[in-house]
């Protein structure tokens, strides 16, 4: 009975570490507004619109590859665009599913499957530098952010290596923002 006891207070103690260490770290997560003031950059798709659902060939339940995106109005001075997607609502923080830098900023838009023209890809939360889709535990929606960004600056990719960094970087370098919401829930259907 004692050794059970030590095990439940041991348990309770390495999820309540895990919790404070990832409450710190979103805490001190770098800022960056996703809608800047006067900016007409939009990113869309035509497999699914804003905070509807993102069909299944884009998730892990089906092809899990990117889905087709659209962009418009760059600004013109902008040297790179940055793309991020990722969901707020994963059980542990937010989830990275896709990272993309240095995209050529006359790219106007990225076709399934393909990473985008002069992209530079960065580790997600799998552990991969491919996409990698909205795969969620079941139950609820969860949203999925197709955040892009218009750099006045390419970035130096060997040091750029994590999205923290990345974040930093750019928190002096955006011109515009823009995003698309997507929705995914493994219900069955």
């Amino acid at each position: 009975m004692l050794k059970k006891g030590y095990i439940v207070i041991t348990l309770l103690i390495a999820f309540t570490l895990l919790a404070l260490f990832l409450w710190t770290r979103k805490a001190n997560a770098p800022k960056i507004t996703t809608k800047l003031p006067n900016s007409d950059m939009t990113i869309t798709s035509p497999a699914f619109k804003n905070f509807e659902r993102i069909p299944k060939d884009y998730t892990c339940d089906g092809e899990d590859i990117n889905p087709p995106l659209d962009f418009s109005d760059i600004p013109e001075e902008t040297q790179s665009l940055v793309l991020i997607v990722d969901d707020p609502d994963a059980p542990f923080g937010t989830w990275d599913h896709w990272i993309v830098t240095n995209i050529d900023p006359t790219t106007t838009g990225v076709a399934p499957n393909s990473v985008p023209a002069g992209g530079t890809q960065i580790m997600n939360s799998f552990g991969k530098l491919e996409y990698g889709g909205p795969c969620p535990p079941p139950g609820k929606d969860h949203r999925y952010f197709f955040k892009l960004y218009a750099l006045d600056t390419l970035l130096d990719a060997s040091s750029i290596q994590d999205k923290p960094t990345l974040l930093a970087f750019m928190k002096n370098h955006t011109l515009a923002s823009s995003e698309l919401v997507g929705l995914y829930s493994r219900r069955d259907e």
